[in-house]
């Protein structure tokens, strides 16, 4: 294995596994401060036991979250010292305004929230809550700026070697990061939906005591799934149309589309040969991927080989194909189980209203084995952005070869590959077992205030 290739296996582990624990962090962030704002506008105790409940799940996964997050920063400046040089100005700006104010906003509070239940008004206590959520929320933003700059680089001019940042704010305007960053919110939102669905209706279930602390968490789970996977579908198909127009490539090789087409069919399944770039069998139908991508029914959508053809005209002889079948599996995974999830949202929003939450005993123990379908569509999201993106770190300014460290060996590289990856199944057996404890245990476990 090359330094190359182990260097990218190590940042795809460390960053798939860091990503487990991000949307739920940010999406529960925002339904516990709801929770509690419940609480003070009610005065009623059951929102507080379901407060402490969630908050006590929340701070379980953020711990491990902000633990997995380091890692990934100092691979930049180990494996990726030649991507550091020639974008560390630019790429440096916004992670370091997410460490300087968003985290900082978002840690603060949150010790604060933690000790503060008899220490602080209710109100005041609230608005804590909501304030790590704002900073959870904001360091997700800033590290899609930054994220951004690689898929849509702006705001810079090359000199001396180096990509030297000529405005700031081209970077927070940057369109990539407008269509990212709500996809990425409203999926988060979906996480902690359906975590929050699932744990109660575990109990619900088991017909565990304090009942109304789970009937009240099912009602906010679902209609935060609703809203959640209703934003994600509609931004979604945002995400896609920009993509067409600015990673045509990425678009080509997520439908595994060889040659333009006008009209282009979409792909609902394919055995193709990658090698050859050839459909073996297919099942498409007509025009839906020009009504996708273009809002119309006809309409010439780019292949790969009109892509590679551009592209060795603009940057020069090479492969600009990334691997197509991660793509193109990736997409229909993400795509599949988000509808999964929409469909799950519209029966239990249904029950809701005819049945006020009496869903059959079966459903309740499905609705359990729920809880890893955002986590799927999250991973799988996120191989389509990263590795569509291939062949590039930076696009149309900086190879992925480029960036890699030329002095690191591929023995250390490989190394330090699997102590992350033995490490890192450590701590998710860890956090497994905690988040199981806590959940099963309910809200009548003890806690100190």
């Amino acid at each position: 294995m090359s330094a190359l290739t182990a260097a990218r296996l190590q940042f795809a582990t460390t960053t798939v596994y860091h990503f487990f624990f991000v949307p739920l962090t940010l999406g529960l962030s925002i339904l516990v401060a709801a929770m509690e704002t419940m609480y003070v506008k009610t005065g009623d105790e059951a929102y507080k036991r379901m407060t402490k409940f969630w908050g006590r799940l929340f701070l379980i996964n953020f711990a491990m979250g902000v633990v997995t997050g380091i890692v990934q920063e100092f691979q930049f400046g180990m494996n990726w010292s030649e991507y550091s040089r020639f974008v560390g100005d630019i790429f440096g700006a916004p992670l370091a305004v997410e460490a300087l104010l968003a985290f900082f906003l978002e840690s603060t509070f949150l010790g604060i929230w933690v000790f503060g239940w008899k220490r602080l008004p209710k109100v005041q206590h609230a608005v804590v809550i909501w304030l790590v959520a704002l900073g959870t929320n904001l360091s997700a933003f800033w590290i899609l700026v930054a994220n951004s700059f690689m898929h849509e680089p702006v705001g810079f001019v090359i000199r001396n070697g180096r990509a030297e940042m000529t405005d700031f704010w081209a970077l927070v305007k940057n369109p990539h990061v407008w269509v990212q960053f709500p996809h990425v919110f409203f999926s988060a939102l979906t996480t902690a939906a359906f975590f929050v669905i699932g744990i109660s209706a575990y109990h619900l279930w088991k017909k565990s005591a304090d009942a109304s602390v789970w009937r009240r968490s099912m009602k906010i789970g679902i209609a935060a799934a609703v809203i959640g996977t209703v934003a994600v579908v509609l931004n979604g198909h945002t995400q896609a149309q920009h993509m067409t127009r600015v990673q045509p490539m990425k678009m080509a090789a997520a439908e595994a589309l060889w040659e333009g087409q006008d009209p282009a069919p979409l792909s609902l399944f394919s055995l193709f040969d990658e090698k050859n770039r050839r459909d073996i069998f297919a099942v498409k139908i007509p025009r839906l991927l020009s009504l996708l991508a273009l809002n119309r029914l006809s309409g010439r959508v780019e292949g790969v080989n009109d892509v590679q053809k551009r592209y060795e005209e603009l940057y020069g002889p090479g492969n600009y194909v990334p691997p197509v079948a991660v793509c193109y599996w990736s997409f229909r995974i993400m795509v599949g189980a988000g509808l999964l999830m929409a469909l799950v949202a519209a029966y239990l929003a249904f029950g809701w209203i005819r049945t006020d939450l009496n869903y059959p005993s079966k459903a309740l123990r499905l609705l359990v084995w729920a809880i890893p379908l955002p986590y799927l569509a999250n991973t799988t999201g996120w191989i389509l952005t990263e590795v569509g993106r291939q062949p590039w770190t930076v696009f149309g300014i900086m190879r992925v070869e480029d960036a890699v460290s030329p002095t690191v060996s591929a023995g250390w590289v490989t190394f330090s590959l699997i102590l992350f990856v033995v490490v890192y199944g450590a701590l998710m057996v860890v956090d497994v077992y905690l988040l199981r404890k806590f959940a099963v245990a309910g809200t009548h476990f003890k806690h100190q205030e």
